[in-house]
C-alpha cells in the first residue's frame, strides 16, 4: 500500500512527516536510513516525523520523530513547529497540543507559517542528560584538544527532551570546525546515549550565533531544541537575559527560558516543500 508523505523544514532543517492516522508505520531502523538518504532513491531529511492519532485527553495526536541514523529520539524542536503548524492547519484552530516520550508539547499560530512552542522546562542534573557520572552541568569537566590548548573546554549540559552539550566560543565556527569537533563529542564516554553539539559565540545579551552538529544527523543547518538548549545554557552561564534571537546561517529563531514557570518558548519559521509517495519497500 502506497503511503503519502510531507516535506517540510524549519529554517533548513529538514523532515519527511507521515500521518498515521488510518495506516500504522513501524519502521525499521534500516527504513528510516532509506527515507532519510539523500539520493539514489532515497527522500532525503534530517529527521523523519510520524504525526500518530492521540493516546492521552486533551491532546491532538502522539508524535515520534527519528534521527536520519534510525534511532528513535525524544524531541525535535523544528519538527515540532512543523507538526504544530499541520495540526492547526488541518483543524481550523490557532493552538493546538500533542504529546511525545519527552511529554507534552504545545504550539500557537504566530503569523504566516510562523509558530511559537512551548518546549517545557529543560532538564539539567546530570542522570537527567543524561552523563555517565555525577558532576555540575553548568560546568562539565571536558575539553577537546591538547592539554593547555583546548579548541573547546568547558561546555554547559541540558536536555531538552534529547541530550545536548553546549561549548561557548570566541567567534563562530566554521563547518569544519563543527563537524571535527562535533563528530568527536557525539560518542564521547561521558555521553551513554550520544549528544547533540552545540557551539555558541555570544553576539550580544539578546543574540546568539549557534552552530549545532546533531546526533544521529550530522551538521544540519538550524536545530531547535539546540537553540532552546543554548538560551538556557548561555542564561545558566549569566552570558544572556531570559529572552534572546538564536541565529543559524539559515535563519534565527526567538528563546525565551520564561522565568515564570521554568518553559522554554521558541519561535520561528516553517516551510511547506512538497508532498510524494514513500517507495513501496519502506511504507508499510
Amino acid at each position: 500500500m502506497s503511503r503519502t508523505f510531507l516535506k517540510m523544514n524549519g529554517l533548513g532543517n529538514d523532515f519527511v512527516v507521515v500521518q498515521t492516522l488510518t495506516q500504522s508505520f513501524e519502521p525499521t531502523p534500516e527504513e528510516i536510513r532509506a527515507i532519510a538518504k539523500r539520493g539514489e532513491g532515497g527522500i532525503g531529511c534530517d529527521q523523519v516525523i510520524a504525526i500518530d492519532p492521540p493516546k492521552a485527553e486533551g491532546a491532538s495526536a502522539y508524535v515520534r520523530f527519528w534521527n536520519a541514523d534510525g534511532e528513535e529520539t525524544g524531541a525535535c524542536g523544528n519538527g515540532t513547529r512543523c507538526v504544530a503548524w499541520l495540526l492547526m492547519q488541518s483543524a481550523g484552530k490557532t493552538e493546538v497540543a500533542f504529546d511525545t516520550v519527552a511529554g507534552r508539547l504545545s504550539g500557537v499560530a504566530a503569523g504566516e507559517k510562523l509558530v511559537t512552542v512551548d518546549m517545557g522546562p529543560p532538564r539539567l542534573a546530570w542522570n537527567q542528560i543524561p552523563l555517565a557520572e555525577e558532576m555540575d552541568t553548568a560546568q562539565v569537566e571536558l575539553q577537546v584538544g591538547p592539554t593547555g590548548a583546548p579548541l573547546v573546554q568547558a561546555p554547559v549540559c541540558v536536555s531538552m527532551g534529547n541530550p545536548h552539550v553546549v561549548f561557548f566560543v570566541d567567534a563562530p565556527v566554521s563547518d569544519d570546525f563543527a563537524a571535527k569537533v562535533g563528530g568527536q563529542v557525539e560518542h564521547h564516554p561521558l555521553f551513554p546515549e550520544g549528544v547533540n553539539v552545540g557551539f555558541a559565540h555570544i553576539e550580544r545579551r539578546d543574540h546568539i550565533r549557534l552552530k549545532v552538529w546533531e546526533r544521529g544527523a550530522g551538521l544540519t543547518a538550524a536545530c531547535g531544541t539546540g537553540a532552546c538548549a543554548a538560551q538556557v545554557a548561555a542564561v545558566r552561564r549569566g552570558l544572556t537575559d531570559r529572552k534572546a534571537k538564536v541565529e543559524f546561517e539559515s535563519g534565527a529563531l526567538t528563546i525565551e527560558w520564561r522565568e515564570s514557570d521554568g518553559h522554554v518558548i521558541m519561535t520561528g519559521p516553517v516551510s511547506m516543500d512538497f508532498a510524494g509517495k514513500l517507495p513501496e519497500a519502506v511504507a508499510a
